[in-house]
């Protein structure tokens, strides 16, 4: 931590001096680390989540009677764009949601609404756990069941692992009765969701967690006993320890979240270059979490999953604030599809380097949510809009090869306010025989190209005129997709040009990925 701290010390001092003319603005330049050996990541880190939030689920994945629903009422053009993004995880029911959630009331043929507590609206629990696990195999994703820890208690827990993975027992016969005979399997389980904040219902004191987990755990566990187990926990020690110390040996993953752009009660989003001084944040999160793992004495068996994230949080006003009520209709704000600019795109880049940098630790992330409110595909009745988030998305999960290999990054500095951050970032990906390179590297100047040098052994034996690109920006750094104008913002094959010593020009605001063979 100390390390960490004075690096950026020094970072900061030499953007100052770089500012004030003090020095030269430093080469940009990509080079392999010295003695980097490649390491395969889990594909999970490009996960997903789902909650039942204004039209996430009822008008987003699940719309009966829409001529673009098939049989059971899923949205086949949703299907159809996560299955292009090769969904590989999906988090249910919540969220918020899911602390005063209680999952028998969403199976069987006889449903009765309910009034959500969290969100202060009505649902029709017409989509509970049969159909999520439905929709995830339509779109190849494992389930991954979020319980509700707020005010919902260990057994209850226990009971829904019974309904989804047992063959023996009253709830595995509920399952086979509504249709169901074989196990669903459902392998990733969360025991609660932000249960350290006071905007949650039914959050818990410090003491009161790790107890509870542990006793959950347990008796999960005794339902399967190779579930992998989840629990709602912090970057910081005050609560993580405390919970590692209780119930760390049974678990898997601490499930931590983040937003960067706090938008809950006032729907002001930040401006492009603030929203780049925050691509710091996640190296930082992930980094201080590893070291509370580490001091706990956990770090042999515990992972992360960054299982809620986005640049910027949803608006719900009224959300924690209960005396002054919820403002539904303001929820509909989170869909205004020019807020999903070039600055989500490339924080989301940024991201995704973070986890993959980090990906011994990193093992699932969720972009939070998948559809509507903030997330990168946008559902309306007569079809979708894949937002700028959507094909940073694709260019990592199809362009990627599977390992990551260290590399060095020397960067010039980028300035807003009093802040700055690495003008680039970049993370390079190999195949499993060495021989062929994938470099995903972001220019987070909104105005200006940015020339990069990479390492020769990156080449080969010959150094090209040119490498073959797929480049991600817009028009200008605020630009966005909207229904009828879908492709502003669409990855685009280029060829770009190699100087002699090997350095390659990178468009304004853009995220690009470079093939090297």
């Amino acid at each position: 931590m100390k390390n960490r701290n004075i690096l950026r010390l020094l970072a900061a001092f030499s953007a100052i001096l770089a500012a004030t003319g003090g020095i030269a603005g430093a080469q940009n330049s990509i080079s392999i680390s010295r003695d980097a050996v490649k390491a395969e990541y889990n594909p999970m880190i490009f996960g997903h989540f789902i909650e039942h939030f204004s039209t996430q689920v009822y008008g987003g994945i699940f719309d009966p009677g829409n001529p673009l629903s098939d049989e059971d009422g899923m949205r086949t053009d949703v299907i159809e764009a996560l299955r292009d993004i090769k969904a590989p995880i999906v988090r249910w029911p919540g969220g918020c949601f899911v602390s005063t959630y209680h999952w028998m009331g969403g199976i069987g043929p006889e449903r009765e609404p309910v009034f959500d507590k969290s969100w202060g609206v009505e649902d029709p629990n017409t989509f509970g756990t049969d159909e999520y696990v439905k929709w995830c195999r339509k779109i190849g994703a494992e389930p991954y069941i979020c319980t509700n820890a707020g005010t919902g208690t260990a057994e209850e827990m226990s009971d829904w692992v019974e309904y989804c993975n047992q063959n023996a027992g009253k709830f595995a016969r509920m399952r086979a009765a509504n249709g169901h005979p074989e196990p669903y399997d459902v392998k990733y389980w969360s025991i609660g969701n932000e249960n350290y904040g006071r905007w949650e219902l039914g959050a818990k004191t410090v003491g009161e967690w790790g107890p509870l987990v542990c006793e959950s755990s347990k008796l999960m566990r005794a339902c399967d006993k190779d579930l992998v187990l989840f629990a709602a926990a912090t970057p910081n020690r005050d609560w993580t320890l405390p919970l590692l110390e209780s119930a760390g040996w049974n678990l898997d993953y601490v499930s931590i979240h983040s937003y960067w752009d706090f938008l809950t009660h006032e729907n002001n989003p930040a401006p492009y270059l603030k929203c780049m001084m925050y691509t710091d944040d996640p190296d930082n999160t992930i980094e201080n979490t590893i070291d509370i793992i580490n001091e706990s004495g956990e770090g042999d068996h515990i992972k992360i999953a960054y299982d809620e994230w986005n640049l910027r949080s949803w608006h719900h006003p009224g959300h924690g604030r209960l005396r002054d009520g919820f403002d539904v209709d303001a929820r509909r704000n989170n869909d205004i599809n020019s807020t999903y600019t070039m600055a989500d795109a490339v924080f989301s880049a940024c991201f995704y380097n973070a986890c993959l940098r980090h990906s011994d630790y990193v093992q699932i992330a969720c972009i939070s949510p998948v559809v509507n409110t903030r997330g990168p595909v946008f559902a309306y009745k007569d079809g979708i809009l894949k937002r700028s988030t959507y094909y940073v998305i694709w260019m990592y999960v199809n362009l990627l090869e599977k390992n990551v290999l260290p590399i060095d990054i020397t960067s010039d500095r980028l300035q807003y306010e009093d802040d700055s951050v690495d003008v680039i970032d970049a993370i390079l990906s190999v195949d499993d025989s060495g021989s062929r390179y994938v470099l995903a590297v972001t220019n987070k100047d909104p105005e200006n190209a940015v020339k990069v040098t990479l390492d020769k052994a990156l080449f080969g034996k010959k150094l090209p005129s040119a490498v073959t690109a797929q480049v991600l920006n817009g028009n200008g750094p605020d630009d966005y997709n909207e229904v009828g104008a879908e492709d502003h913002i669409v990855p685009r094959a280029k060829t770009l040009k190699l100087t002699r010593d090997g350095a390659v020009t990178l468009e304004p605001h853009s995220v690009t990925f470079i093939q090297f063979q």
